[in-house]
């Protein structure tokens, strides 16, 4: 593929890791960036595939006309060809006027097939001939119109398995895949987790939206060890939902969603490290952790009576079992923290939930 060119900084700026896998990514996508041959973007969902042919777009000749993405998945296969090439007034039933189609309106730019495998066969041999002839007709015209554009697809499947099965054109795969464009997965480039926490953070901030959090001990190496396999745009949920319910306190592991918690595989420790550690006696093992201080039974009792001996009191009141449990869990809640002197970390131990699970009954209950 030839040597390796450093990417301009803003390009680095826009798509965000400094691993070997992105930093060839982001070199190729350099290169390719100045030619105007077809690129086909390969990658899992929530790579960045749309990001990447952004950045190709902005950083080709092209740039200074239209980018047009069409998801291919998204347009029912009766309106994708007018929706690709446009259509002549009285075309159709319905085309009460004429009507540009994104390959016209992309002229001199760059046009995106978002999942350029959800595109019905019978689309295809229209598009491999636009790819092959450079021209186009509209819907219900004759007139031959110029193809300007370049053409960028992505997909998360294997089109070259597809064509096996013939489920996609063989020939329009080759045509394509000029040159292929591979994002890695994130479990790929764990090394690039902490820079894109860090941004996630830095954008919350730099928007306005509230207050940040601080990652506590053991937090980030939590988040590393998971596979994501939603990849960024997973990371990117689960930092905005740690946000948006923790803002301005310190995030510990127990705060993580639990499906991290269940599946994190940490990486095994090299071969040095395992030497290193056998060259020193075992330690003693520690002491159990102490056990999580249950709700005091007492306290139960005492709410739940409590609230029986109010309803009692007003026999027209609300006799309903969830509204009577919501309320016990309330006073639960309120016992418990003002047994941690407010402190919520130690209310949930208390309780024997985690802290985001705290966070979210103080807000339905209307606790601040």
């Amino acid at each position: 593929m030839g040597k390796n060119v450093a990417p301009p900084q803003e390009l680095t700026d826009r798509f965000i890791g400094r691993s070997a896998r992105v930093r060839d990514l982001l070199s190729l996508v350099t290169r390719v960036a100045r030619s105007d041959s077809t690129v086909l973007i390969t990658g899992e969902s929530g790579t960045g595939k749309e990001r990447i042919a952004r950045i190709l777009h902005d950083a080709s000749p092209r740039s200074g006309a239209p980018f047009v993405p069409i998801n291919c998945g998204a347009i029912p296969e009766g309106l994708m060809e007018s929706e690709l090439f446009g259509h002549e007034k009285g075309a159709f039933t319905g085309a009460v006027t004429g009507r540009s189609g994104r390959f016209e309106i992309a002229s001199g730019g760059t046009i995106f097939f978002d999942e350029i495998g959800e595109l019905p066969l019978s689309l295809q041999v229209k598009l491999l001939r636009v790819l092959q002839e450079k021209t186009y007709e509209r819907v219900g015209g004759s007139k031959a119109l110029t193809a300007n554009v370049r053409v960028l697809a992505a997909t998360h499947r294997n089109l070259e398995e597809m064509s096996r099965e013939g489920r996609f054109r063989e020939d329009l795969f080759y045509r394509l895949s000029v040159i292929p464009v591979e994002i890695p997965p994130l479990r790929e480039r764990k090394e690039d987790i902490p820079l894109l926490v860090a941004f996630f953070l830095r954008r919350w901030e730099e928007e306005g939206r509230g207050e940040t959090v601080v990652l506590g001990e053991g937090t980030l190496e939590a988040l590393s060890d998971y596979a994501w396999p939603g990849n960024v745009r997973e990371l990117e949920n689960v930092m905005e939902r740690l946000l948006v319910l923790l803002g301005g306190e310190t995030v510990t592991p127990a705060d993580l969603p639990e499906k991290i918690l269940k599946n994190r595989h940490p990486e095994p420790p090299s071969p040095a490290q395992q030497t290193s550690a056998a060259s020193f006696p075992a330690a003693e093992p520690l002491p159990p952790p102490p056990a999580i201080m249950p709700v005091p039974a007492e306290g139960i009792a005492e709410a739940s009576e409590a609230l029986r001996l109010t309803r009692a009191i007003d026999p027209g009141g609300d006799f309903n079992l969830t509204s009577f449990m919501g309320d016990v869990e309330r006073t639960l809640v309120l016992k418990a923290l003002e047994k941690a002197g407010g402190n919520r970390s130690r209310a949930a131990e208390i309780l024997g939930i985690n802290r985001t699970t705290l966070i979210e009954k103080l807000k339905r209950f209307g606790i601040s």
